[in-house]
C-alpha cells in the first residue's frame, strides 16, 4: 500500500486538483473500493482437483487437469509432490471510457495536468439505419493477489505471491493501446482474420463459451463480445457497457501474453512453474464484474472469456452514474504442490 500511495502522490504533483479540467469534460469518474470479502465470489475458486479427480466439484466447468496425482519437479533430484488444479483470484483491472478514473479505487480521477492519455471517445452513427456505437476504453491493471494477501493459506508454494496490491499497468501511457496503426507491432496477424468467414467463426466460440469453455484454437475471437483485435481498446461494434469493457479487458489480457507480461499456468506443462504463452489461452481465465455492481453469486458470477452477456450483464450498469466498470480475474492454476 506504501508503493500504491507513493505512485498517486508522484502523479499529484502533476494535476491542477482532482477535478481538473479535463476530468470535468471527461465526466464524473464512479466507483468503490473493492471489499475483498463480500465484493468476491468466493464460489469462483472451484472446482478443487487432485490430479484428474475433483475433490471440491464446483458448479462451474472446468479446464482438464493430469490425470495423474504424483508429479515431480526440479533436477537434477527431482522433489515429488501432489498436482493440484484450483482457480485464483490474481488482478484487479478499471476498464473505463474517462482517462486516468480508477474505478477500483474509490472512483478517483486523477488527471495529469499534461495531456497524457487523454483520448475519449463514444459515440453513435447511423449506417444503413441501423445505430452502431463505438467506445474507446482504457484499462488500470492491479496486482491483487488475494488469497496470500489476506493469508487465507499459509505456506503454499502454489500461490501467487506479491508485497500487496499495487498498480501495474496504466494504458493511458501506453502509445501501442491509444494508436490502432501503432498496434500492428504486436499483431501483424490481424489483416488474416479481417474478413468474413474468419468473423463468422466467432460464432461457435460464442456458443462454446457461453455453454462451457471458450474454444482456445480460435484464439481471434473473444466469443459473443467480437474479435480480439486491435489490441487495444477501440472497439468499433458496442452495444452495452458489459460487453465493451469485456472484450476491452479480453484483448488487453491478450496483449500482455503477447508482450510476455502474462504466462501460462495450466495443464501438465504449468506443473512446476509458469510457461510462456503468446498465444493466450482463453479457457484459463474467468472474469468476474466488481463495479458499479460487483458478480458474486450464481453461475454467471464469473464467465469465461467470450461468454454471452445476456444473463450476467443485465441490471449491471447504473445509467450515467454507474457506467465505469471494475473486474476481477480468475486464472486456472495447475500445480505439483512439493
Amino acid at each position: 500500500m506504501r508503493r500504491l500511495l507513493g505512485l498517486f502522490a508522484a502523479l499529484a504533483l502533476g494535476i491542477s486538483g482532482v477535478a481538473s479540467t479535463p476530468a470535468r469534460a471527461a465526466g464524473l469518474c464512479t466507483g468503490h473500493f473493492v471489499n475483498p470479502i463480500t465484493d468476491v465470489c468466493w464460489s469462483c475458486l472451484f472446482p478443487l482437483s487432485v490430479g484428474g479427480l475433483p475433490v471440491w466439484p464446483g458448479t462451474r466447468p472446468d479446464t482438464p487437469n493430469p490425470d495423474l496425482p504424483i508429479c515431480a519437479c526440479g533436477t537434477p533430484i527431482p522433489r515429488v509432490g501432489i498436482a493440484i488444479g484450483f482457480w485464483e483470484p490474481i488482478r484487479l483491472a478499471d476498464v473505463t471510457m474517462k482517462p486516468w478514473c480508477f474505478v477500483n479505487l474509490g472512483g478517483i480521477n486523477i488527471a495529469p495536468a499534461l495531456r497524457i492519455g487523454q483520448k475519449q471517445f463514444t459515440h453513435s452513427s447511423q449506417k444503413g439505419g441501423n445505430n452502431q456505437n463505438t467506445g474507446g476504453w482504457n484499462i488500470h491493471w492491479y496486482m491483487y493477489p488475494l488469497i496470500s494477501w489476506l493469508q487465507m493459506v499459509v505456506d503454499f508454494t502454489c500461490l501467487e505471491i506479491s508485497g500487496g496490491m499495487d498498480i501495474a499497468y496504466i494504458t493511458e501511457l501506453d502509445p501501442l493501446w491509444q494508436d490502432s496503426e501503432l498496434t500492428t507491432i504486436l499483431n501483424p496477424e490481424a489483416a488474416i482474420f479481417a474478413n468474413p468467414i474468419a468473423v463468422a467463426a466467432c460464432a461457435a466460440d460464442c456458443a462454446a463459451a457461453t455453454v462451457r469453455l471458450p474454444t482456445d484454437p480460435l484464439f481471434w475471437c473473444a466469443g459473443c463480445q467480437g474479435t480480439m483485435y486491435p489490441l487495444n481498446g477501440n472497439i468499433a461494434a458496442q452495444w452495452g457497457h458489459v460487453q465493451g469493457s469485456r472484450l476491452a479487458l479480453s484483448r488487453f489480457m491478450l496483449k500482455l501474453h503477447r508482450e510476455g507480461i502474462l504466462w501460462g499456468s495450466l495443464g501438465g506443462t504449468g506443473l512446476c512453474g509458469y510457461y510462456p504463452m503468446p498465444i493466450m489461452r482463453k479457457s484459463q481465465y474467468r472474469l468476474q464484474l466488481t463495479n458499479p455492481i460487483p458478480g458474486t453469486a450464481g453461475l454467471d458470477a464469473c464467465p469465461p472469456i467470450g461468454a454471452a452477456t445476456t444473463i450476467s450483464g443485465a441490471a449491471k450498469v447504473v445509467p450515467a452514474i454507474g457506467e465505469d466498470m471494475g473486474y476481477l480475474v480468475w486464472r486456472k492454476r495447475n500445480c505439483c504442490a512439493l
